[in-house]
């Protein structure tokens, strides 16, 4: 409920909360005086209910033992805050309740909060308009999230040495962040922090379209799996791989399941492997072995089979699905999309600033979200920017010491400086006396406070 309306004064308090909200989970902390990792907490931004109509909200999903037919819905979709009747349930979970590690008094704590690029603004407005007229938080401002990774030290991601701690970081001057997460990926250049508006790409690729593209290979090929969303995200981060040379990867899985080729086969273990499923009621979690051809054929003659400790299990024999799934972040086009692939949005980004800049983001080019963690996925793309780059230009791609928790990491880092911090806040008694409009420029840049 809303609670007692209050005008603060304009002084910041000394505990600021640092919110990245993405569609697949929310990364939270409080700013310490040295932000580290383990001051982040990863909880799912999503509601579950089961068979049964139990409903799991935020961390609570992470008690759930049985994910068969468990129904996710997600206040975020492709990547904007849509659902906030969804979201405040999480966040009062999160952030109100009595037994959360991360429970705060909104009234006297900085809220840092991420968005997606190029958020429609209506859905801005509305999520303005909660922070500040539904929690009240005291102080409050609104990033891209990709901007919030100027604020590390990105040479010591290059092998620099560090810098020093005792120093504020300052953000970057140039650099590319590569954004892939579970709702899209996108490409945002920075300029001393600032993301260069004009020349941000986004592909319409991310974890969730790979996943339910596996879930339709998987239920066509083996079992019916469409409505075991859990169940085929685990397979899918655990199998699934990058190819460095598609053709000749598919090619070799074609002729080993044709069985006229005995020497493929053989040689072909490193990519056909068998997944055995989860078996919830005996707390058994999916995971991947070798091929076995032989087991494979009495499978097919007797049904399930008995593992070395007398439990029934299923499994799949997965070939060309490890590696056509991921294959989608290059080539969109192998399901009919009509967008380039993430090499090409690069070169796509860069088109939109002066050539000067392409030299020092090229050098200076950081990815994070969660399918950088593919096998394989860092260095097929650096290897294709290399190949679309100017050949005069110094192209270093470097993965996130933690890509799911780094872009959490630059906004703490930011606000551990109370100068940077002060800098970007808006109290809450300023959005009384201006109103939501006067909000909404602060945050785009086009007026001062």
């Amino acid at each position: 409920m809303p609670r007692r309306s209050t005008v603060h004064e304009a002084a910041l308090s000394n505990r600021t909360l640092v919110v990245d909200n993405g569609a697949y989970t929310i990364k939270a902390g409080f700013v310490s005086q040295a932000p580290n990792l383990d001051d982040c907490h990863t909880i799912p931004n999503c509601l579950a209910r089961e068979r049964d109509k139990k409903v799991w909200v935020g961390s609570e999903i992470e008690s759930i033992r049985d994910f068969g037919e468990v129904a996710f819905r997600r206040p975020v979709e492709k990547g904007y805050l849509v659902n906030w009747e969804a979201e405040k349930a999480i966040w009062d979970s999160t952030f109100l309740g009595q037994k959360s590690e991360l429970h705060c008094d909104p009234h006297d704590t900085n809220l840092i909060l991420t968005e997606a690029a190029n958020t429609p603004a209506a859905l801005q407005t509305n999520c303005d308009q909660v922070i500040f007229e539904e929690y009240e938080f005291g102080s409050y401002s609104r990033h891209i999230g990709p901007s919030l990774n100027a604020y590390h030290d990105i040479q010591q991601l290059f092998g620099a040495s560090a810098q020093n701690a005792q120093v504020p970081v300052l953000p970057a001057e140039c650099l590319l962040v590569i954004d892939s997460g579970f709702s899209h990926s996108t490409v945002t250049p920075l300029y001393k922090g600032r993301p260069i508006q004009q020349a941000i790409r986004r592909l319409d690729v991310g974890g969730k379209l790979l996943t339910n593209y596996l879930k339709e290979l998987l239920s066509i090929r083996h079992y019916n799996l469409m409505n075991e969303e859990q169940l085929v995200n685990e397979a899918k981060e655990k199998v699934c791989f990058v190819s460095s040379a598609f053709k000749k990867d598919l090619e070799s899985t074609w002729r080993s399941a044709s069985k006229k080729d005995r020497h493929t086969q053989e040689n072909n273990t490193d990519v056909v492997v068998d997944y055995v499923l989860p078996d919830y009621n005996a707390g058994i979690q999916g995971y991947m072995r070798p091929h076995d051809p032989s087991l494979a054929a009495k499978v097919r003659k007797m049904g399930a089979m008995a593992n070395p400790n007398g439990v029934a299990e299923d499994f799949m024999t997965l070939g060309n699905e490890r590696f056509a799934v991921p294959e989608l972040l290059f080539n969109p086009a192998d399901v009919g999309m009509k967008e380039a692939g993430l090499p090409e949005t690069v070169l796509q980004s860069l088109s939109g600033l002066p050539p000067g800049l392409w030299p020092a983001m090229l050098a200076n080019i950081v990815v994070v979200g969660g399918n950088c963690l593919i096998r394989g996925f860092m260095e097929r793309l650096e290897t294709e920017i290399r190949q679309l780059a100017p050949t005069e230009c110094v192209v270093r791609v470097a993965k996130a010491t933690d890509p799911i928790k780094f872009t959490w990491l630059g906004g703490a880092s930011m606000a551990a400086d109370p100068v940077a911090l002060k800098a970007v806040q808006v109290t809450r008694r300023e959005y009384l006396e201006h109103g939501s409009g006067w909000l909404s420029r602060v945050f785009a840049g086009t007026t001062t406070k």
